[in-house]
Order: structure tokens, then sequence, then C-alpha cells
């Protein structure tokens, strides 16, 4: 069962950018764990110098793991001097009037993967266009190659074929991107929308033509201009565009300000990537 908690705590006068740079890096340190979920972050209008802080572990043993590590009982010992009452205060949470999407058991899309020619080139244009980061690479290039009959059968890649480099990035608050180069085989180019199986991914923009540009200047191809979208996604606001990445994969930009006309059969609304400001 997860171990969800809450901490919160006031900063003495003063010590307000002390506080603030300490959390900053506990957040970076704990999203390392490898019992943590999430590790948010919030600033309380409502409280002069209040910071809330939302933390999810896998279980209690991650959390009791957690309580163990340098970073945690660092911070800890510079909250002393650094808040009221010397310390934040911890509430338990426990999970209440969750969505039923999904069937038992299963959480969402943890990353969908795509094949490039160059792992670098490819990096560079998704940190461009859409400000991706790299998280770590799978398989570094100077790694010895995924081949062989075992690779061939987990994977279904053609005999002889090599994956030479794997790497994992993220564009904001979504689900991954792992990206594979592979050499020693035939490849198609990449595929459209007529195309069985995966076509394109989407990138939720707030500002429309602002993304379109950025990704033109980054290296890709718009298909058309920007255009309205149909149906129950249309809206005055709304719209959407077709792109191609350098390397021929597709990319759709989207936009729906102006919300979705649900119909009444709907079960649940569709997912939308947090508002990043």
């Amino acid at each position: 069962m997860p171990q969800i908690l809450m901490a919160q705590c006031t900063a003495l006068p003063g010590r307000e950018d002390a506080l603030a740079r300490h959390i900053a890096e506990l957040a970076a340190a704990v999203r390392q764990e490898a019992g943590n979920e999430g590790f948010e972050v919030f600033q309380r209008p409502e409280v002069e110098r209040g910071w809330t802080m939302i933390e999810r572990y896998r279980n209690r043993d991650a959390f009791e793991t957690h309580l163990e590590q340098s970073h945690t009982k660092a911070f800890n010992e510079a909250l002393e001097s650094l808040v009221e009452g010397g310390a934040s205060d911890v509430t338990e949470l426990a999970p209440a009037c969750q969505a039923d999407d999904a069937a038992p058991g299963i959480r969402g899309i943890d990353h969908v993967g795509v094949t490039v020619p160059d792992m670098d080139a490819a990096s560079d244009f998704l940190t461009r266009a859409f400000g991706a980061r790299t998280l770590y690479d799978v398989l570094p290039a100077d790694a010895d190659p995924m081949a062989g009959d075992e690779v061939e059968h987990q994977l279904g890649i053609p005999e002889g074929a090599r994956i030479e480099h794997m790497r994992l990035v993220r564009i904001g608050a979504s689900a991954n991107i792992e990206m594979f180069r592979i050499a020693n085989t035939d490849q198609a180019d990449a595929a459209g929308l007529v195309d069985f199986g995966l076509q394109h991914i989407a990138i939720y923009v707030e500002n429309m033509k602002a993304a379109a540009d950025r990704l033109v200047r980054a290296g890709g191809t718009l298909l058309s201009d920007p255009h309205p979208l149909a149906g129950v996604e249309a809206g005055e606001r709304n719209s959407g565009v077709y792109a191609r990445a350098p390397w021929g994969m597709l990319i759709e930009l989207i936009s729906t300000p102006d919300g979705i006309d649900y119909p009444a059969d709907c079960p649940m609304p569709r997912w939308k990537p947090q508002h990043n400001s």
C-alpha cells in the first residue's frame, strides 16, 4: 500500500531563501530514491513563508528507508534553525475517491518507444522543440550492444539486429519517451496515420503558434497550419497541427483551452497534463 504524507513548515523571518534552497535540494534527492513515487512542493499563499510538500512512497518500507537517507537527516537537522517550531508538521494521508479509470492493478502509460537514427540529434530536437529532459541512458552508447538470440526473441527484432543505444527522456508531467538506436537491420520509414500500430505522439501546448514556431526552429516540419479541432473537441480556441520530427516521426500539437463537449455516456474526462506555471 502506498505511503502518502503531507509535510508543512513555515520559514522563520529572514530564513525564506535558505529554506527554499534546502527544499529544492531535498526534492531533487528524494526523487532519486528507488521507493519514491512523487515529491511535490507548494508554496502556501495564505500563510506567509509557508510551504507544503506532498510525498508518495511505494510502501511503508520505502518510507522508512527514506527516513534513513543522509539527505533526509541533513534536511531535518537544517529545519531546526530555519522553520517555526524547528521541524515540519507531517500528516499521513490515505487515498480516497479514486477514479475507476483502469483495471485493478493497472496504473497507466509509463512510456512510449521511439526508434531514431541519431540519439543525440533526436534528444537535441526534443529539448529545443519541447523542453524535454534526458533522464538517463538505459544502454549507453559505449556499452556492449544488446544482440543475440535471446534479445531477438524477447524484443521481436530481426536476426542480427543490434540495439546500440537506449535513452529515456521526459516532456513535462507526462509519460516518458524511451528512444532506441538500432543497427545492422533494414528499417522502414516512420509510420503515418494509415499504418497499423503506434503512429504519433501528441504534445499538449498552451500557445499553439509559439509551440509550432519553436518546433520549426528546432528542425521539425509542419504538415499544415494549425487548424480548428472537430466534433466534441471543437472550440473557438481549440486547435491542433501535425508535424514531422527530423527523422520523420509524426508529432501532433494540441490545445483545448475551451474544453471538451463530453457526451453524456463518456465515463471520465480525458487526461490532460497539468498547467506548468
